[in-house]
């Protein structure tokens, strides 16, 4: 950890913010004095997605991460991948900027092992399997819960590295209205609103908002590229809630995405490419029934739909940055068409109070073409995965101190059978010292994606399920009233039957330009490391100090392929990670937000040949509230101007600066 305490952009980032709050050096008596007084932090937020009821945060037993709405205004944040980028043993990449394929990965995991849900839809991609992150705002959004480790006994595939729950924001109270209009470097320039309140049984909210973004090259311009890309993003979505008879609840929920951006073809990385795009267009619709039966009975009923339309377009023209050649690249245009349905129905039976019993049944229905536009052939008809699940779960509570967890799922699917999943946890929370002790083992799979089973001469029909093995241990404590939590602790997974792309004469095709190349169950992967992370709300209404809050998290992992290149990291993986958020407010209508991330070498290959540097990449945003109804805002990106690339030859921004206004109207 020294090349931490090393590190002139950490302590010039430290310094400069405290020095404007002199009291925190000056006077320290001051600081102590008001600990001793300061209220208790409140930590009876709510979990939903760790156990699929709500759960006190001190009564989790899984390692869960929560960005709320609040989080995401603070601190300025656009895209949801920006607020993802500083999560605990999250790893986040694009092949570029805005728009860009941005892929996440947790704990070493693949991106397609990770299960992405909005408002109970599912989003994961049928053909690729993986959720793209590369159009979605953080519009409309209440909160994200990140669920780390295996989650398939409750979550079913595409769960083995953990999920990341996503929920649109309900509206409460008066009817409000908002509107906002932003203007940055890169000729970037975002608009919308968004309107909520609830009447009577009735509660609502929607947003809708529009950005553009050019001016930015998609392979990095210091490698000598001339173009310059664009992006543009269009974004709405709605919620609807009623209030029925007997405490139950029905939600509606609609979300668009759609976006377009111009990129560098990934199959020359390092090429500057005219003409080259992708587009796409994403619905996402889902509804949810709550009802209970009796005092310690209730049905929660879950109906989501998903469907995806995009493009992409090799281009016309690409020049090699290192040899200067121009030539005419790979020529595709294709269409992929998806669609994703899911229907839960899960039931909740409290026993006396210190035992609660689920259990559920899941359809799930993924459906993926792919058409040549080119010769207008369809490379992969329209094919079906689908499956059919149930699973049950108990919950115990003992004397709020002892937790634990036992589930077992078992998934049917159409195209490779059965597969059975397990997890259980345990805690002990000592409420005298506020010591938590928290562990896990879960076993997790992941289906084959359509492109993997049946793309011309790669996919495979008779494709077997990834599987994993996970556990995980940790420590939370809680201090000083609850306004200081550190936490800590080690996870270790074990992949197998993991799909890879392997050459062999004897299994494979040797069209589409890939000879020899095909899908196969050959992967084996193990995973170990350790995390840990303070959070702490260091003063309250002191001397030109408001509030000044400190998180910070740092994760070690250690990823290694056990087949292919034995003993080699796995591409794109670093061990060293870790982030900073410092929120001050020196007075009511003053915030400043700094944050910073670090992320250590990796391979961006296999054979570990093409090793990338680290990298530190810092931001500031600071927001002041002109009346109750008038906010203006800026945010500067990558302050220290850092020279990096997340994926080899791609660009990264450089120092850029957005300022905005936003407008409230309220009708209390």
């Amino acid at each position: 950890m020294m090349w931490f305490l090393r590190s002139s952009h950490v302590w010039w980032c430290l310094l400069s913010l405290f020095a404007l709050s002199p009291s925190v050096y000056a006077a320290p008596d001051i600081e102590v004095a008001s600990a001793d007084q300061m209220d208790t932090i409140e930590t009876r937020e709510v979990v939903v997605s760790a156990t699929k009821t709500p759960i006190p945060v001190t009564q989790l037993t899984s390692a869960v991460e929560i960005i709320t709405e609040e989080d995401l205004k603070r601190r300025q944040i656009k895209m949801v991948s920006e607020a993802l980028r500083l999560s605990q043993g999250l790893t986040v990449f694009s092949n570029g900027g805005p728009g860009t394929s941005t892929s996440v990965r947790i704990r070493g995991s693949n991106s397609d092992q990770v299960l992405v849900l909005i408002d109970g839809a599912i989003m994961n991609s049928a053909t690729t399997g993986s959720f793209d992150f590369a159009n979605l705002t953080t519009d409309n959004i209440e909160r994200i819960e990140i669920l780390r480790g295996a989650q398939s006994m409750l979550w079913g595939a595409d769960a083995m590295g953990g999920v990341i729950n996503i929920t649109t924001k309900r509206g409460t109270g008066a009817p409000s209205a908002s509107a906002f209009f932003e203007y940055g470097s890169f000729s970037s320039i975002r608009e919308g609103g968004q309107v909520s309140g609830k009447t009577g049984i009735v509660d609502y909210s929607a947003a809708i908002s529009r950005w553009d973004y050019t001016g930015f090259s998609a392979v990095n311009y210091r490698r000598g590229a001339s173009e310059r890309d664009g992006f543009h993003n269009w974004q709405t979505s709605a919620r609807l809630g009623v209030a029925l008879p007997h405490e139950g609840r029905l939600d509606f929920n609609f979300r668009l995405l759609q976006g377009r951006v111009n990129i560098d073809n990934g199959f020359s990385p390092g090429s500057d490419t005219l003409g080259s795009f992708n587009s796409s267009q994403q619905f996402v619709y889902s509804a949810a029934y709550t009802q209970p039966i009796t005092t310690w009975w209730n049905q929660v009923l879950t109906v989501s739909r998903q469907t995806e339309d995009s493009e992409s377009f090799s281009g016309t023209t690409q020049r090699n940055l290192q040899t200067g050649v121009v030539s005419t690249p790979f020529l595709y245009r294709s269409q992929i068409n998806t669609l994703s349905n899911r229907i839960e129905w899960q039931h909740n039976i409290q026993i006396a109070k210190p035992l609660l019993l689920s259990a559920g049944y899941q359809f799930r229905e993924q459906q993926g073409q792919n058409r040549d536009l080119l010769t207008n052939n369809l490379d992969i008809p329209n094919k079906i995965v689908s499956s059919n699940a149930g699973f049950a779960q108990a919950q115990l509570n003992l004397w709020e101190r002892v937790f634990a967890t036992a589930g077992v799922r078992y998934d049917d699917y159409n195209v490779f059978g059965g597969a059975t999943t397990y997890r259980t946890t345990a805690g002990y929370l000592h409420q005298e010292t506020g010591t938590k002790i928290r562990s896990s083992y879960a076993t997790g799979f992941r289906a084959p994606s359509v492109n993997q089973l049946y793309f011309p001469d790669f996919g495979k029909s008779d494709l077997k399920p990834e599987r994993s093995q996970s556990m995980d241990i940790g420590v939370d404590q809680y201090l000083l009233n609850n306004r200081l939590t550190l936490s800590g602790g080690y996870f270790w997974s074990r992949y197998r039957d993991m799909i890879v792309a392997q050459q062999s004469a004897d299994v494979c095709g040797s069209s589409f330009g890939f000879a020899n190349y095909c899908a196969q169950n050959i992967g084996l992967v193990s995973t170990k490391g350790w995390e840990a992370s303070v959070k702490y709300a260091v003063v309250r209404d002191v001397p030109l100090i408001k509030s000044l809050d400190v998180q910070a998290q740092y994760t070690n992992t250690l990823t290694r392929n056990l087949v292919q290149q034995p003993g080699n990291r796995a591409p794109r993986m670093p061990v060293d990670q870790w982030s900073m958020i410092i929120s001050y407010q020196p007075i009511d209508p003053v915030r400043v937000n700094l944050e910073g991330r670090y992320v250590g070498s990796r391979f961006d290959d296999v054979n570990n040949q093409q090793k990338m540097r680290a990298f530190d990449v810092w931001n500031l945003s600071a927001t002041y509230d002109v009346t109750n109804r008038v906010q203006t805002y800026v945010r500067a990106d990558n302050i220290f101007n850092e020279k990096y690339e997340e994926i080899q030859f791609y660009g990264t921004p450089v120092r850029s600066i957005f300022v905005g206004l936003r407008v409230n109207y309220d009708a209390k």
